[in-house]
């Protein structure tokens, strides 16, 4: 039995450790299911959501050339495709639009995201890490700015 990436396959928890669960895939292939990926919410103890001898749907994520296969639980299930409609409904829910000023009864700026919330198109990890860190430089200084010359003690700048 061959055993590929993305492949859906029947499991039978043989193990369970504190940082997942091995997998008996058949065959005499076994596989680990990180906690991380048992499910889509925060698990605090592995024992609550699994025990040895159930059987569970996996999906193959992982195989590498010493044999070690990463299995994940989560990914293996069907998920909703939910719509960006539901999507910022759910957010304005959790999180209800407050007063556009701040607590000094400033208007904040307006901040940009290199990331439209309106388009399905994910992009890569590194063009949004470049973004993030531009977006921190430029706060970093202004903020030097801002509190530059508002520093006391000996040698402080005088204006």
């Amino acid at each position: 039995m061959s055993i590929e990436v993305g492949a859906k396959l029947q499991g039978k928890v043989s193990g369970i450790t504190n940082f997942g669960a091995f997998i008996d895939l058949g065959a005499g292939k076994t596989g680990l299911v990180h906690i991380s990926e048992v499910s889509n919410g925060y698990i605090k103890d592995i024992h609550d959501v699994l025990s040895v001898g159930d059987e569970v749907t996996v999906k193959v994520i992982t195989v590498n050339d010493d044999g070690k296969i990463g299995l994940s639980i989560r990914k293996a299930q069907e998920q909703p495709v939910a719509s960006a409609d539901s999507t910022d409904e759910s957010r304005q829910k959790r999180y209800p639009q407050k007063d556009s000023r701040d607590n000094r009864g400033r208007t904040p700026q307006k901040k940009s995201f290199s990331r439209s919330q309106s388009s399905n198109v994910k992009e890569d990890f590194d063009s949004l890490m470049s973004s993030f860190l531009k977006d921190s430089d430029d706060r970093l200084t202004s903020l030097k700015r801002n509190t530059e010359g508002k520093r006391g003690g000996r040698g402080g700048r005088r204006s």
